[in-house]
C-alpha cells in the first residue's frame, strides 16, 4: 500500500481546524477577487475558482487613503475596470499598456493591488513568465499578510512549473496551505476549494515529474473527497496510470476496473483497458486479462465513433501486447486465440498481414502445419494485390510467409521420407532375423 505524507494532510487538518475558529471571530472580511482570467499552469484537475467567478475585480474604495479624492477614486476604478475588461478579452498586450499607465499614477493601494495582479496576468498569458514572477513576488513582499496571498502562491507555482522548475512549483503549491493557517475571512468555500486546488497541483506537478508513487497517492486521496469541482475522471485515470508505472498492480487493477465502471465511454477508456489487461498479466490472472482483452477487441462504445483512431489504437495494442507475451511464455492456445480477434480489427494489408503472420507462427508451435500453409498462402496470395504499393515491411512479410510454407512442405516429405525409409530397414531388418533363425 502506499504510505500517506502525514505532515501534508495533518498540515491540512490543522487548517480546517484554524479557519473555522477565524470565520468564527471574523466575519465581516471581505475577499476581493483577485483575476479574471487563468494564469498558466492551473490545470485541468480542478475547475478554475476565478475563471468561473461572475464577479468583475473592482477596487475596494471602503478604505481608500484620504490622499485620494472621491473624484480621483472614480477616475482610477473606471480605468481599472477597463483594464481588467482587456483582460478578460484577452487583448493583453493593450491590457498591459493600461495597467502600466494606471501604476505609474499615485494610485491608492486598494486601486494598485488589482491592478499590479492584472498584470501579471496578462504578462504570464503573453508567455513572460520570469517578469510574470517578479510581478507576484514584489507584490508578496510589499503586502505578505493580503487575503489574495495564498493564490498568488497558486499561480506562482503553475508559472514556475511551466518554466520546467518543478521543485519550486511544488514549494509554492505546499505554500498556499500554509499561507491560509493565517487568514481572517468569511470565504471558506472559496479557500477549501484554493487548498484542494494546491493539493492537485502538487499531485500534477508529482505526476509529470514521473514520480509516480507520490502521484498516486494524492490521486487516490484527493479522489475521497467529496468536492464536485473535481475532475474525476482524468483524476482517476491518471492514478491508474501512475499505479501501474509503479508496479502496484493489485490497486492498479482495482482502479481501473472502478474506473471503466463509472466511466466507460470516457476517452481515456481504451488506454485504461491496456494498463488492466497488463496489471491482470502482471498478477498473474491470465485468464481474466484473456477475457479482458477479447470483450475489448469485440466492445463498441460511442468513444469508438467520436474518436475512431484512438480507439483502434488501443484494441491493437492491447490485443497484441498480450498475445505476444502469451506467446512468449508458450501459452500459445491463449494467444492464438488473441491473434485470430486482431485479425478482424482492421482489413488493411499492413495490419492484418502481419497478424496473420503470428497465427501461422503459432499454429506451428500447436503442431497444426496444415493450418500454418493454409494461413501463409493467404498471405503470399495477397501480394498481388497490394503489389507495388507494399511497403519494405509488408515485402519482408510476404518473403517469410513463402519461405515458411516450403520449409513446412519440405519439412513434411522430409518426414514422410524418414518414416518410409524407416520403415524399410525396419522391414529389411526383420528379413533378416528370419532368414538366419534355423
Amino acid at each position: 500500500m502506499l504510505l500517506p505524507r502525514r505532515a501534508v494532510w495533518l498540515g491540512a487538518a490543522v487548517f480546517w481546524i484554524a479557519a473555522l475558529m477565524v470565520l468564527a471571530q471574523s466575519p465581516d472580511t471581505n475577499l476581493l477577487p483577485l483575476l479574471t482570467v487563468s494564469s498558466p499552469g492551473i490545470t485541468n484537475g480542478l475547475r478554475d475558482p476565478l475563471a468561473e467567478s461572475n464577479l468583475v475585480m473592482q477596487a475596494d474604495t471602503t478604505n481608500a487613503p484620504d490622499a485620494a479624492t472621491p473624484a480621483e477614486l472614480e477616475k482610477y476604478r473606471g480605468e481599472l475596470e477597463q483594464a481588467c475588461r482587456l483582460v478578460t478579452t484577452r487583448q493583453f498586450p493593450l491590457a498591459e499598456t493600461k495597467l502600466l499607465e494606471l501604476l505609474a499614477e499615485k494610485v491608492p493601494d486598494t486601486i494598485r493591488q488589482p491592478a499590479l495582479l492584472n498584470l501579471g496576468a496578462a504578462v504570464a498569458a503573453e508567455n513572460d513568465l520570469p517578469r510574470a514572477q517578479t510581478i507576484y513576488t514584489q507584490f508578496l513582499d510589499r503586502w505578505p499578510t493580503d487575503v489574495r496571498v495564498p493564490e498568488i502562491l497558486l499561480r506562482q507555482g503553475g508559472v514556475f512549473r511551466q518554466m520546467g522548475l518543478d521543485n519550486l512549483a511544488l514549494t509554492k503549491f505546499y505554500g498556499v496551505m500554509t499561507a491560509a493557517l493565517s487568514l481572517k475571512t468569511d470565504q471558506m468555500d472559496y479557500y477549501r476549494q484554493l487548498v484542494l486546488q494546491a493539493q492537485l497541483e502538487i499531485a500534477e506537478t508529482y505526476y509529470q515529474m514521473g514520480r509516480y508513487s507520490d502521484a498516486a497517492e494524492f490521486y487516490s486521496r484527493l479522489l475521497k473527497q467529496p468536492a464536485d469541482a473535481l475532475n474525476r475522471p482524468l483524476m482517476q485515470f491518471r492514478l491508474v496510470r501512475s499505479l501501474a508505472a509503479t508496479a502496484h498492480n493489485e490497486q492498479a487493477v482495482a482502479a481501473a476496473q472502478d474506473f471503466l465502471a463509472h466511466f466507460p465511454d470516457d476517452s481515456e477508456a481504451p488506454e485504461t483497458r491496456y494498463y488492466l489487461a497488463q496489471a491482470l498479466k502482471a498478477e498473474g490472472q491470465t485468464g481474466e486479462a484473456l477475457r479482458q482483452v477479447l470483450a475489448f477487441l469485440q466492445e463498441e462504445k460511442k468513444s469508438a465513433e467520436d474518436h475512431p483512431e484512438v480507439w483502434a489504437y488501443w484494441q491493437q495494442r492491447v490485443g497484441n501486447e498480450i498475445a505476444n507475451s502469451l506467446y512468449k511464455e508458450g501459452d500459445y492456445v491463449k494467444a492464438l486465440e488473441i491473434y485470430l480477434s486482431l485479425t478482424k480489427l482492421d482489413a488493411a494489408p499492413a495490419w492484418q498481414l502481419p497478424v496473420k503472420y503470428q497465427v501461422g507462427i503459432t499454429y506451428e508451435h500447436l503442431l497444426q502445419p496444415e493450418k500454418a500453409v493454409a494461413t501463409y498462402n493467404e498471405i503470399v496470395a495477397a501480394e498481388s494485390a497490394v503489389g507495388t504499393n507494399a511497403t519494405p515491411d509488408l515485402q519482408a512479410v510476404f518473403e517469410m510467409a513463402r519461405w515458411r510454407a516450403g520449409f513446412i512442405r519440405w519439412q513434411g516429405k522430409a518426414e514422410l521420407a524418414t518414416h518410409s525409409l524407416s520403415e524399410t530397414v525396419a522391414i529389411d531388418n526383420q528379413s533378416a532375423t528370419n532368414s538366419t533363425m534355423p
